[in-house]
């Protein structure tokens, strides 16, 4: 089943179109496809803090530090080249 597209026109300060159209072009990919991804990256995070945020609420205060304990006990990576911002 093809998913229907829908179109979408948004006004943006011109500084902000010129930083879009460079970093879709760095990227390889049309402003389009850049305006999707960001958009999506975005909302999946708010939705993530959001959850979070749920979550913690009716946990103990200390929740928070153990999991940032827990956080400082993983590795450091670096990005593969594929998700990395070319300039």
């Amino acid at each position: 089943m093809k998913k229907s597209k829908n179109v979408m026109t948004i006004r943006v300060p011109e500084d902000l179109k010129e930083r879009i159209e460079k970093f879709a072009l760095l990227q390889g990919v049309s402003i389009n496809q850049f305006a999707l991804y960001t958009f999506t990256k975005e909302l999946a995070e708010l939705e993530t803090n959001k959850f979070f945020r749920n979550e913690l609420k009716s946990k103990k205060k200390d929740t928070l530090k153990n999991f940032d304990i827990l956080m400082s006990t993983v590795p450091a990576r670096t990005n593969p080249d594929w998700d990395e911002i070319r300039e």
